[in-house]
């Protein structure tokens, strides 16, 4: 008997962060399939550095369009934050 392999479809979430105008990171956007990988394409585009973590794209997927991060994820993101700024320092 062979065993079925679970199908597993891509997410993406981006966010926003405009320390002048918002409190915290806001979902810029979310999608998973083809929309998950037009977003990973647009960010190799223009030099974004992605981080894959699949519990938190469970949470963030979850929010709404242009939604401020809950307080509850700000620690998760703040980890993604620092990977993304020590990256930047690697390529400088």
């Amino acid at each position: 008997m062979m065993a079925k392999k679970k199908k597993t479809t891509n997410k993406a979430v981006a966010l926003r962060y405009d320390r002048d105008n918002d409190s915290a990171p806001r979902v810029l956007a979310k999608g998973q399939g083809v929309v998950a990988e037009k977003i990973l394409a647009v960010a190799k585009e223009h030099g974004i550095a992605v981080h894959e973590d699949s519990d938190l794209v469970e949470v963030l997927a979850a929010l709404e369009l242009n939604a401020e991060i809950p307080p509850s994820a700000y620690v998760l993101v703040a980890e993604v934050l620092a990977f993304i700024y020590r990256a930047n320092d690697n390529f400088r």
